[in-house]
């Protein structure tokens, strides 16, 4: 009798972390199955339009969000759904240094980078300063700034889990950060004869302003090859930039955790294990021990697993609440691209 009762502590920590286990589950697939019919529906979109103006990262959290308006999941899908949205989204960001290579960097020009360079950081103070004038939150002002400065969702995605952003906020930001995006790919190629830009011009023009690189190609091709390869390559560049805003944003967020307990933080808690990872990986694939091959397998890993955790945002906003920041939010976001796209057009003019 004894003998048992000695060991049960022992045998229940085996029990313990498989319960763990077993609780996720049920919400993580709920999540998987949300991110399998986004990513379903995208390759509809491709095989009709050639190009999905609404990527599968959009279609899962407008899912989740649709499903959440009807259907509230009960406890036993809260702890797989609240996994996915964080822990899975910190994966997803590591993944993504492996496909970065500090030599594009080296090998694209110091003119172009700089300027680069420089409307992500105008555009991230202004679009920021807008959206708190609209009466924003700090947070979610970050998130619009980021999003349309960067490369939308995905520096949203980023980002979010640094600065601790609710799936509120995540969501508000992210939907009307793609209606707008779907836009510009509608609208942006009206400006060739309007403005008269060359091939090479309009191709800046595309990488700067749009949002997710399917888009810049939805936005190019129309204009030819030249237009559709220079607005890759920027498109790329400005996808850079989300590294440095990422590494900056982790220390600045942490100083205020630190100094709202007064207490001191180490480099560890200053940097969050995950952007650890993507510097690493980065590095490694700068160094070529990352092998090529490898970073098509890891980024599809990485545009998965994010879709799944924007699936996870979706199930757990209330609508209701996104229709009060609705106005707002949109203002902000709308302002935000169209400073960003006069600073673009004059950029452009500058590159002949």
């Amino acid at each position: 009798m004894s003998q048992n009762q000695a060991s049960s502590p022992a045998d229940s920590k085996p029990a313990t972390a498989a319960s763990r286990i077993a609780a996720l589950i049920p919400g993580i697939l709920l999540c998987i199955l949300v991110a399998g019919v986004s990513a379903l529906l995208e390759r509809a979109e491709l095989g009709v339009f050639e190009h999905p103006y609404v990527e599968a990262l959009v279609m899962a959290i407008l899912l989740g969000m649709a499903l959440r308006s009807f259907w509230k999941p009960a406890a036993r899908w809260q702890t797989g759904i609240a996994f996915s949205a964080k822990q899975l989204l910190e994966v997803a960001v590591m993944l993504l240094g492996a496909s970065i290579s500090f030599a594009a960097i080296a090998a694209s020009g110091i003119a172009l980078l700089a300027s680069i360079a420089a409307v992500v950081v105008v555009a991230l103070c202004v679009s920021f300063g807008l959206s708190r004038l609209l009466g924003l939150s700090t947070r979610l002002s970050i998130l619009i700034a980021c999003g349309n400065s960067i490369c939308g969702n995905s520096a949203i995605a980023a980002v979010a889990p640094i600065i601790g952003a609710t799936n509120d906020e995540i969501a508000s930001s992210i939907s009307f950060t793609a209606i707008l995006g779907v836009m510009m790919v509608l609208g942006l190629p009206l400006l060739i004869p309007l403005l008269q830009l060359s091939a090479t011009q309009y191709g800046i023009l595309a990488g700067l302003t749009v949002y997710a690189v399917p888009q810049v190609l939805a936005a190019t091709v129309p204009a030819g090859l030249v237009s559709t390869q220079i607005g890759t390559l920027v498109k790329l560049m400005r996808v850079l930039m989300l590294g440095p805003v990422v590494v900056s944003l982790s220390l600045v967020a942490s100083r205020w955790q630190a100094d709202a307990k007064k207490t001191s933080v180490g480099f560890f808690r200053l940097v969050p294990w995950f952007i650890l990872g993507f510097l690493a990986l980065a590095t490694l694939r700068s160094l070529e021990i990352v092998p090529a091959t490898v970073v098509g397998p890891v980024t599809k890993i990485t545009s998965f697993l994010t879709v799944v955790s924007m699936a996870a945002l979706g199930l757990g906003v209330d609508v209701r609440v996104l229709a009060n920041v609705g106005g707002r939010v949109t203002a902000a976001v709308t302002l935000s691209l169209m400073l960003l796209l006069g600073i673009s057009i004059g950029l452009v003019h500058w590159f002949k």
